[in-house]
């Protein structure tokens, strides 16, 4: 089984409630999770390290899960069509809940499968999922949806680019650079990070400039440097706006956080 979650808001109608968490799961064509959003992990206490990589049925089934679902919905893998079920899934601490999905197989212009996208709500939590579109197999999977897939793998792709190669240490790293690298503009690239990490672009890399300090900071072979010292080293151009970052993102200044390893 599989799963892909993206963050849906849904606004109710005076005489409705709001829609609880939609979890969704992307996986690749074999079922392994790519991604999930921060709903699935409201709802099965899995983080996105924890999930990705792994088949949601391995991590999420449990004791009372029912094998006839279990085979309807792998039937429905197999044949690539899309689907709704309801089944009973275990949460992170065992909880048993009951999971209400739709999945849906992608293909690309070529007819060839590429993902799978499910959208889980808790059933514990909602009786009649009927009124939230995601959740209601009559209407056709959209385009817009299809669109937010390819934000979530151009976010995932710079995150990787990021992360593997550390191109937040250069101070003049820039949206255009970062675009160029993936191959693509940066008002599409500048929209993906603001949509998918809910920060700017210049946030957006000093969180990673921040969490290098951090590391550096509680390095004991680099004692012989100053805290700005190690700023230059992470990618900040001046003192006070390593210092107001680095507290708007911890709640430390850098001082406090050393005191607080100490």
């Amino acid at each position: 089984m599989f799963y892909f979650w993206a963050k849906y808001s849904i606004k109710p109608t005076p005489n409705q409630k709001m829609v609880p968490n939609i979890a969704v799961i992307l996986t690749d064509p074999q079922q392994r999770i790519i991604w999930v959003n921060d709903d699935f992990t409201a709802i099965t206490g899995y983080s996105l390290g924890e999930a990705i990589g792994r088949i949601p049925g391995k991590i999420l089934q449990g004791p009372k899960t029912e094998p006839e679902v279990i085979e309807r919905i792998r039937k429905a893998l197999q044949q690539r069509v899309p689907f709704r079920d309801q089944l009973t899934n275990y949460r992170k601490n065992g909880e048993p809940y009951v999971c209400k999905l739709v999945i849906h197989p992608i293909f690309d212009r070529n007819q060839e499968l590429i993902n799978f996208v499910a959208f889980e709500v808790d059933g514990n939590l909602v009786a009649d999922e009927t009124h939230i579109p995601l959740m209601n197999l009559s209407e056709k999977y959209r385009s817009s949806s299809l669109r937010s897939i390819d934000e979530i793998k151009l976010y995932d792709q710079l995150k990787q680019l990021l992360e593997t190669d550390k191109l937040y240490l250069n101070a003049e790293l820039s949206l255009k650079v970062l675009a160029d690298l993936l191959n693509t503009n940066t008002k599409y690239l500048s929209q993906v990070v603001n949509h998918q990490a809910g920060l700017n672009f210049q946030q957006f890399i000093n969180v990673y400039r921040v969490e290098e300090a951090k590391r550096k900071i509680v390095n004991d072979s680099l004692s012989n440097l100053t805290l700005y010292g190690i700023a230059l080293q992470c990618g900040f151009k001046n003192k006070s706006t390593f210092y107001k970052v680095f507290k708007e993102t911890t709640g430390f200044t850098p001082k406090d956080f050393v005191r607080s390893k100490g």
